[in-house]
């Protein structure tokens, strides 16, 4: 079965990826989880408490199809949970990475975004991470998937939803279908 493990923090950003599990989990079946950084509950920045199947250094990347990082205002702060050596065992494994808005904060700091095409919350919003991939970022409003990697703002959460399931290799009829209905709501493509 395939296995989406999503990582959230105190303060995560609902919206960003809850289309996406309820999609992978409600029309294909995937088996979604949820970590956070001590195994605890965490509320949202909306208010919605999420009860954890995990803690985020239980996560088996052997097991996972993908790993995907919701935004929050937690990896932004003074210490941020340090995910990098889940990130880059996923790269190295060649899971599925998805990266979203404050996500893509963790994922620059891990490396993961110095090499590859990505995109983010704006121009110039990962520079204080240091990390080396400037010269490769996306200013789109869409999800950017560069091989397994998809990373987006957090205003993209419908692409970002296409992009890691066409990842998984899940994208079908049923999919396109689901984003025409979205589509039609903001008359652009997704």
């Amino acid at each position: 079965m395939t296995q989406i493990v999503t990582i959230l923090t105190q303060g995560f950003a609902d919206w960003e990826t809850a289309l996406l599990n309820a999609v992978a989990r409600s029309f294909y079946g995937v088996e979604t989880l949820h970590a956070t950084p001590d195994g605890e509950s965490v509320t949202s920045s909306g208010g919605m408490r999420i009860v954890a199947d995990l803690a985020i250094a239980d996560i088996d990347i052997g097991a996972l199809d993908a790993l995907v990082v919701c935004g929050g205002a937690a990896w932004q702060a003074d210490e941020p949970p340090d995910i990098a050596p889940q990130l880059r065992a996923a790269r190295a494994a060649g899971k599925v990475i998805g990266l979203i808005c404050d996500g893509t904060v963790a994922g620059a700091r891990a490396g993961l975004l110095d090499e590859v095409a990505h995109t983010s919350n704006g121009v110039g919003y990962l520079a204080f991470t240091g990390y080396a991939g400037a010269a490769r970022y996306s200013d789109v409003p869409e999800a950017v998937a560069d091989g397994p990697i998809v990373t987006a703002a957090g205003t993209a959460p419908v692409s970002f939803m296409v992009e890691v399931m066409r990842g998984l290799d899940l994208a079908d009829d049923n999919l396109a279908y689901y984003v025409g209905l979205h589509r039609a709501q903001h008359g652009a493509a997704a």
